[in-house]
């Protein structure tokens, strides 16, 4: 049931993915850093390009891990009204938060990408990458914040993932890919042999690869 590394996961998931392979509509973005590897690996099969997605949750202020929002690349913002609803934050707090968000957002871009635009998703078929999903918090966050910038089809992908989430996904994305679904899930990490942390050397290195090719 395991994999033996984010390699080996990405390879697998590229198999699962084949009818979207050389097709000009397609775009694989992958969620830094571990799904990078992955995303890497299902880009490379496809012929397709690839680009990192940045998610950073807007945690309530005193309750950092409750998400009253998602910012995103491309300058995308989402709220999540439920929270606000519940939780007394003002305008000035949320802007607050939201700004030191987006200074790390912007580190880790410039850090991932260099100098090179993020991909136009307008009208694409977009497939979006992890190395698996928990809870999926940070994918439902990615999903909510690339359906603003207008694709035509959503499908999220990850090698492995907790079965109640990737049920929970297909109701809110195009097509869920999710290889395995091991009962008890526990953590994405007991599914790898190698769950060695990507670093950020690693993600620029691999889209560096990719885009000169």
């Amino acid at each position: 049931m395991r994999f033996k590394d984010r390699v080996e996961a990405g390879r697998q998931l590229a198999k699962a993915l084949s009818k979207y392979a050389n097709r000009h509509d397609v775009v694989v973005l992958a969620l830094p850093r571990g799904g990078v590897p992955v995303g890497f690996e299902v880009a490379k099969a496809l012929h397709a390009p690839l680009d990192v997605f940045l998610v950073r949750k807007l945690g309530v202020p005193g309750h950092p891990e409750l998400a009253m929002g998602a910012i995103a690349s491309g300058g995308v913002r989402v709220l999540n009204r439920d929270v606000l609803d519940y939780v007394r934050v003002t305008q000035q707090q949320l802007d607050a938060v939201a700004a030191r968000e987006e200074r790390e957002l912007s580190r880790r871009e410039a850090e991932f990408r260099g100098n090179r635009a993020p991909l136009d998703v307008r009208e694409r078929t977009v497939i979006i990458v992890d190395d698996g999903l928990a809870t999926g918090s940070t994918m439902r966050a990615a999903v909510q914040a690339l359906r603003a910038m207008e694709p035509k089809r959503v499908i999220v992908a990850v090698p492995v993932g907790a079965e109640q989430t990737c049920e929970e996904f297909r109701d809110i994305v195009d097509e869920m890919v999710c290889l395995r679904t091991p009962e008890p899930f526990e953590a994405v990490g007991l599914w790898y042999d190698d769950f060695t942390q990507t670093t950020d050397e690693e993600v620029h290195a691999l889209l560096s690869q990719i885009h000169s090719k």
